[in-house]
């Protein structure tokens, strides 16, 4: 039986298979990755189970698969089919499911430079590092015994250490994105918080500023984060800071940075807001929601916000409430160039760097010592700050730490002219 699958998996031409359990590995990673997609997808499909579409029908339901692809893995290609879902809500930007695990264009699986921190954050003990690498990158997997693992943590918190002491003060810091990211720890009942900052110079491009463990959110802990940027060469007060709702950061930031303007994130107010909302309100307020942060000019934007609330100010009070008290906050972003909006309006570039660590850290059984998963954390940001991408509209930069303030997006000479 064994055999025959053998024959079932090898290419044309090639030598016969020297261990079937290389070929019962390989149908193991198969079934897994199948199994893990299907919980994806099923997911996605209970957190819309509820919503209807004109019809009353469920409007999120399942579509078939797409084509059947190979992923290239150190014990050969393993073949994987990812769901596909059909929208039937009639809204301008449908509902599509897209797998984490396997994105579209992945093709072959990660380097072991993301692979031993994705199974640290997996719950792998160090001790079976050697039997998991083998099974999945094959014999090219030698030497990576328990002790070698040990000796690679001490290497990657030395090159962390190094790395949060480094000199910043050879590029201005024009855009800043905070966030504070949670994690599971061992013998700890609170949480680890991890303070994330994430810059982008005046060439456009994105940068990692730091990652340091903080008690909560506190204004004391983003105060203290803050003060070290500055004193390693952040000395310029970055034109517009993004982040969420924490009073921690925004109190700090206005003590340390006291010419930063600010940005309230988009994603984090429209989850606030729903939150105060029913269920069944909930679609159309999005959509309310949506129209104010995507009008082309502030004023139009005015007119969607002051709409908002005169629709649920009187039956929904903490839902105007919470849109209100940050208004102008929320609307900073039009007196920057129009085509740095989509980067400005929300703390996307942390949010999606960390949703790898939040999923797999959520979910983590044999919870990690703080030390370890903030190297392991260091380690998987570092590798993701390699595909990022420049802002668009980078040659609006020079502009605005100039101190030119833009209108609507736009340049004030065009306007002029």
């Amino acid at each position: 039986m064994v055999q025959g699958n053998a024959e079932r998996f090898r290419e044309p031409g090639t030598a016969s298979v020297d261990d079937a359990l290389t070929e019962v590995l390989r149908q193991g990673a198969q079934e897994l990755l199948r199994v893990a997609v299907e919980a994806e997808v099923g997911e996605l499909l209970e957190h819309y189970a509820e919503e209807r579409d004109s019809a009353g029908r469920q409007r999120l339901v399942r579509n078939g698969h797409l084509p059947e692809r190979s992923i290239q893995t150190g014990i050969g290609d393993v073949p994987v089919r990812v769901p596909r879902v059909r929208d039937r809500g009639e809204t301008e930007e449908p509902i599509r499911f897209e797998s984490k695990l396997v994105p579209r264009y992945l093709r072959k699986s990660k380097s072991i430079e993301e692979l031993l921190p994705l199974l640290y954050l997996r719950g792998i003990s160090t001790g079976d590092f050697g039997e998991a690498l083998s099974a999945l990158l094959g014999p090219n997997a030698k030497g990576l015994s328990a002790s070698t693992i040990s000796r690679l943590k001490k290497d990657w918190l030395q090159e962390f250490e190094s790395w949060s002491k480094r000199d910043l003060g050879r590029q201005q810091i024009v855009y800043l994105w905070a966030d504070g990211i949670y994690c599971n720890v061992r013998f700890d009942d609170a949480r680890l918080c991890l303070l994330v900052l994430i810059g982008a110079d005046e060439t456009g491009k994105k940068r990692l500023l730091a990652v340091q463990e903080g008690y909560r959110e506190s204004e004391q802990s983003w105060r203290e984060i803050l003060m070290d940027l500055k004193h390693r060469g952040v000395a310029v007060s970055p034109k517009l800071a993004v982040a969420d709702g924490a009073l921690g950061f925004w109190k700090a930031i206005t003590k340390v940075f006291g010419d930063t303007r600010t940005q309230r994130c988009w994603m984090h107010k429209t989850g606030n807001v729903l939150n105060s909302l029913p269920k069944s309100t909930q679609p159309k307020a999005k959509k309310a929601l949506h129209e104010i942060w995507q009008a082309e000019t502030r004023a139009k934007a005015y007119e969607a916000f002051d709409a908002f609330v005169e629709t649920y100010e009187a039956k929904y009070p903490r839902a105007a409430e919470c849109l209100t008290k940050d208004r102008d906050e929320l609307l900073a972003f039009y007196d920057f160039p129009s085509q740095q909006w989509p980067h400005l309006r929300t703390t996307n570039p942390i949010e999606s760097t960390f949703a790898t660590v939040r999923l797999r850290t959520a979910k983590t059984r044999g919870c990690l010592s703080r030390e370890t998963m903030l190297t392991m954390v260091f380690k998987l940001t570092q590798s993701a700050e390699k595909r990022w991408r420049r802002l668009r509209g980078f040659h609006h930069l020079a502009e605005v730490v100039g101190g030119v303030q833009f209108v609507d997006g736009e340049h004030p000479s065009t306007i002029a002219a």
